[in-house]
């Protein structure tokens, strides 16, 4: 599963903008600093109508996993709005790292414009396990929102399951196994630059070897070794490694956005373009400049705000129709 290795691949150049922000920060410790910038939750609610619990699900082999449930003042308590839009929140990491807080100001920025509760699980990470274990957790946790719609406020037929990178490929292998294994129904999934197949083999996969930074192809090789152990390639199933899949119909509607100067384009690409193949419905964004996690670590940058409101109004169209009021500042 390791990919040829061409270090001398010409590479997109990034963003004028993120350029001059990334400044010299291109080592993998200087990325992974950046990429580490976000406020406590607590911070992230103040200011906003929003409430945070814990809850605890168990697997099948006992162990415990943990959702963290965002919920609009007033719901869930038996009173106020029902019936509310939910997004499954998925965070990155490349399947080694992270937490249910990690990314959570995506869907926050979300839920400030369309309404609704989050609810983000802390999967299990590798290589303390291995396979299939993280995308079933993630599995587990659906069923549960499903399971406790009422109680949550949400009507069960506007469940978004949405990640970030990691995130990304691990709730594009949450909808395949809801498809598959008959529900929960998943209104959406959106897919942000996700990571998608284990093999490491297109040629974006090739642009990013021997670069330095915390996201060329080799770190990826890492954390796609760290997830399977000694499976081979016959052994990782699609809902591990996406792309495998031998079938994307009857999925829900898509989004998939990347940049155009990062590792996971070309599997995003071919990801939504197999989509359509078959009849299904994705939209595509390609951010030209942006490297992984661009709009993260510099939400401010115009390339960002524009991926940002791209994801917003794509949600806000499914949902509601169009909305000519859907501009707004970000300070």
């Amino acid at each position: 599963m390791t990919p040829s290795i061409r270090p001398d691949f010409i590479r997109p150049d990034f963003d004028p903008e993120l350029s001059v922000l990334l400044g010299d920060a291109v080592t993998a410790e200087d990325l992974a600093r950046l990429n580490d910038v976000a406020p406590p939750v607590e911070v992230l609610l103040e200011g906003r109508s929003v409430s945070h619990r814990d809850v605890t699900i168990e697997m099948s082999d006992g162990a415990q996993i943990p959702l963290a449930v965002f919920t609009p003042t007033g719901v869930g308590d038996g009173e106020g709005a029902t019936g509310l839009p939910c997004v499954y929140w998925v965070h990155g990491g490349g399947m080694v790292a992270g937490d249910r807080f990690w990314q959570i100001d995506i869907p926050l920025e979300w839920t400030d414009h369309l309404g609704g509760v989050i609810v983000s699980v802390d999967y299990r990470l590798a290589p303390a396990v291995r396979g299939a274990t993280p995308v079933e957790d993630c599995y587990r946790g659906l069923r549960w929102v499903v399971e406790h719609a009422a109680e949550l406020g949400v009507d069960p037929g506007r469940i978004i399951v949405a990640g970030s990178s990691a995130g990304g490929g691990l709730a594009a292998g949450t909808a395949l196994l809801a498809r598959d294994r008959g529900g929960p129904s998943i209104a959406a999934q959106v897919l942000i630059y996700p990571m998608l197949d284990h093999r490491n083999a297109t040629t974006s996969s090739k642009q990013y070897a021997g670069m330095e930074g915390a996201f060329s192809t080799e770190v990826i090789v890492c954390c796609w070794q760290a997830l399977l152990g000694d499976l081979t390639d016959d052994q990782v199933t699609g809902y591990i490694s996406p792309t495998r899949a031998d079938d994307l119909s009857g999925l829900p509607p898509t989004y998939i956005d990347v940049g155009s100067a990062e590792i996971f384009r070309d599997e995003a690409i071919e990801y939504a373009s197999r989509i359509w193949a078959v009849g299904g419905r994705a939209e595509l964004k390609v951010w030209e400049g942006g490297f992984h996690g661009f709009d993260e670590i510099f939400p401010h940058a115009a390339v960002s705000v524009s991926a940002r409101d791209s994801r917003i109004e794509w949600l806000r169209r499914l949902f509601t129709g169009n909305d000519a009021n859907s501009g707004r500042d970000r300070t």
